[in-house]
């Protein structure tokens, strides 16, 4: 394991700074395993640069309360359905860029495709390979995300019923993070980012979040540095890349290093903090 020399007090991450001290402190309790998610950061051309959709979730959830999110969500076993309708490149080839098996592969693209659609309405798929995608404001259409939501419907079969295809090539690889070790709920999760579809709407209507918008990232930073936004470090070093980029399309393209990240919590001479540590590399 190497640790990338970044730290982040505990002070900014309120969420989990009682379980991270407990565990500096040396207390120890069952490490939970992991579960698989996949989170989507959809972005667009604004006037000074690119804009990222985000979530506030609401003040209840168990895990990262009130935190600024991306979309995303925990994989449905059914997301590896090997009947999904899909274009672009394939679970194989995807299973090379992620370094997992084919079938994990699928399931977090599909994951991430289906969360996008759950959370703020935009579904990245269309009737064929390379042209326009749904079209999803009609009323019906709301109908079907909220059985998604319920898990009543899979991506699969609504795929099937639409007579629409999971557009693979919209999405790209960003990042590999799991949970630290201390958290009573962890995640294996992937980051992607989308270009947002000229035809579409995203909106914040999810019970999952009291808000939703589209950000400037470099506008956020400076609310997170002044404790008006609460972001955890994946969610900060995503939007720094995002604050970055000149536009959109600079965003949505692969990294070409994905290491596997896993924050630890340590003791400095400044106190208590997160560091960010690379795991391996995929």
């Amino acid at each position: 394991m190497t640790s990338t020399g970044r730290r982040f007090p505990l002070t900014t991450t309120p969420g989990i700074a009682d379980a991270a001290t407990r565990w500096l402190a040396g207390e120890r309790w069952d490490v939970a395993a992991p579960r698989r998610a996949s989170t989507v950061m959809l972005v667009r051309d604004g006037a000074g640069g690119p804009e990222v959709f985000m979530l506030r979730r609401v003040s209840a959830m168990e895990f990262a309360p009130s935190m600024m999110v991306f979309p995303g969500g925990g994989v449905d076993a059914r997301d590896g359905d090997p009947t999904l309708p899909w274009a672009g490149p394939s679970p194989s080839e995807w299973a090379a860029r992620l370094g997992c098996s084919p079938a994990e592969a699928q399931m977090f693209v599909a994951a991430a495709v289906r969360e996008v659609f759950e959370e703020c309405g935009v579904l990245l798929a269309g009737a064929s390979a390379d042209g326009p995608l749904a079209a999803v404001d009609g009323p019906e259409w709301a109908g079907v995300r909220q059985a998604l939501v319920d898990r009543r419907l899979s991506l699969d079969e609504v795929l099937h019923d639409k007579g629409l295809v999971l557009r693979s090539d919209l999405v790209v690889a960003k990042a590999h993070w799991v949970t630290p070790v201390f958290e009573p709920r962890r995640y294996d999760t992937w980051f992607f980012a989308a270009l947002m579809p000229p035809a579409q709407v995203a909106d914040g209507d999810t019970t999952e979040a009291d808000h939703a918008d589209w950000f400037v990232p470099s506008e956020l930073l400076r609310a997170y540095a002044a404790g008006s936004a609460l972001m955890l470090p994946p969610t900060v070093v995503c939007v720094e890349e995002i604050a970055d980029a000149r536009c959109a399309a600079d965003v949505v393209v692969h990294n070409d290093a994905l290491p596997l990240v896993m924050p630890q919590v340590v003791s400095g001479p400044e106190g208590a903090a997160i560091e960010i540590v690379e795991v391996v590399t995929t």
